[in-house]
């Protein structure tokens, strides 16, 4: 019994892969480098390194995970952000109402 895959040119190429790693690895010796120099304040090294890691994660999507907004991609990317939305919601309102809690039962 043979099972052809005709879906097979939705996964990435071998240099497809290849430009996600070296992507990858560039944006993880950026904020290294920037944090064994020292040469910024602490509050731009943090929003710096925070820039860099969302920079990542959107390389990782595309080119690892292969999401796109393409016509046979879109479905998969759509769930993505749905599940993504539902657990920023879910941390999000679960440290807000915490927080609100500990308020309300402070002394005043």
């Amino acid at each position: 019994m043979s099972h052809s895959h005709d879906h097979a040119a939705s996964h990435g190429s071998v240099s497809s892969y290849l430009t996600g790693f070296v992507l990858s690895v560039i944006l993880t010796v950026i904020p290294f480098w920037l944090v064994m120099n020292g040469g910024l304040n602490p509050h731009d090294t943090l929003l710096t390194i925070a820039g860099f890691a969302v920079v990542q994660i959107l390389v990782h999507l595309k080119y690892f995970l292969h999401l796109n907004f393409s016509s046979e991609g879109r479905v998969n990317s759509l769930a993505f952000l749905f599940t993504a939305l539902v657990i920023v919601l879910l941390v999000v309102l679960s440290v807000w109402i915490i927080f609100s809690a500990d308020a309300l039962m402070m002394p005043s």
